[in-house]
């Protein structure tokens, strides 16, 4: 899940006199949050039918949220072979779960369902028991795909929602590219992914990272220019938890332990070749912290990281790693 936005002034399709700059720009619902698209067409054609039949074809496919999807089937035990949606973003969420020493688990799922982050109350209502019985189903490493088919053992719970939205943008941006779209935007619940420029402002494409408040309120933290790339940001300044002794636990499960994440990390931004790899990331590195962040990027120079953070008076610290964009 993902409760940080990228701010954009994005309407539905429009019109003007001025062929030469027009941008279709389209918007709309989709994976329990929202869409913006903005590309510059020579023809001017209109593809939203088609990203809507993509979004509906990548639902049934990876949401849990459906119970006849292919998720839920596999998740049920039934044997099914699985599309090109599935098979990318399983192969991808084995690469990074590989990469990050298992940091990155999309068997954790009920594990973070059973922590309950969507309650009203901030009190800690799981008991260890819970907790041991549950991550005994939890190891990407123990899931393997076979001949289109997904194997695992009986219990195990798969979950992509750390990466489907972030592949939700690969695969509308890569839908654009086979329709020679080579200026674009696609931007789905603060996942963006870029190419080109905008025509319209004959400029760099500009996104906006949000202020970390904790009352709801949404203000723009930092702009940046993308250029042919993608970005995803994760934070926890929305979801969280307290204990007793006021100490905040983001929603970002610890996958070697079952337990919520005691951090100081409010977003993290990540910029990659590609969304989903982003998306990922940006989960994983809540997870992993500051420290660990720095070592790891020391041999993943692709990765740009910038981490907003609470110093040990409460105020915000951010944090540039591996040439993350200043403006």
């Amino acid at each position: 899940m993902r409760y940080v936005s990228v701010m954009f002034v994005l309407f539905l399709v429009l019109s003007c006199q001025d062929k030469a700059t027009e941008n279709v720009k389209l918007s709309g619902p989709v994976f329990g949050t929202g869409f913006n698209i903005q590309y510059y067409s020579e023809d001017d054609q209109n593809y939203i039918e088609d990203i809507n039949v993509l979004f509906d074809t990548i639902n049934q496919s990876l949401s849990t949220y459906i119970p006849d999807s292919d998720i839920s089937k596999i998740n049920r035990g039934e044997d099914l072979k699985i599309d090109v949606h599935f098979k990318r973003v399983f192969k991808c969420s084995k690469d990074i779960y590989e990469l990050t020493e298992g940091v990155f688990d999309p068997t954790i799922g009920n594990v973070v369902n059973a922590w309950n982050f969507g309650a009203e109350t901030n009190k800690f209502l799981t008991d260890s028991t819970t907790i041991d019985s549950l991550m005994q189903f939890v190891g990407l490493n123990q899931v393997s795909l076979v001949d289109n088919i997904i194997q695992k053992p009986s219990g195990f719970y798969l979950e992509f929602n750390a990466i489907a939205k972030g592949y939700g943008v690969d695969a509308v941006a890569d839908f654009l590219e086979s329709k020679s779209v080579h200026n674009y935007l696609v931007e789905i619940g603060g996942e963006v992914r870029v190419k080109g420029k905008n025509i319209e402002k004959m400029s760099p494409w500009r996104v906006g990272l949000d202020e970390p408040r904790f009352d709801g309120e949404q203000y723009v933290f930092k702009g940046i220019s993308l250029t042919d790339e993608a970005m995803a940001t994760s934070g926890t300044y929305r979801k969280f938890k307290t204990d007793a002794n006021g100490n905040r636990y983001a929603h970002i499960i610890n996958t070697k332990t079952g337990y919520p994440s005691k951090t100081t990390i409010l977003s993290v931004s990540v910029i990659a070749r590609d969304c989903m790899t982003a998306d990922a990331y940006a989960t994983a590195f809540q997870a992993m912290g500051i420290e660990r962040v720095k070592e790891f990027l020391e041999t993943h120079k692709d990765l740009k990281v910038y981490f907003i953070y609470e110093d040990e008076n409460q105020k915000l610290q951010t944090l540039n790693l591996n040439g993350f964009p200043e403006n």
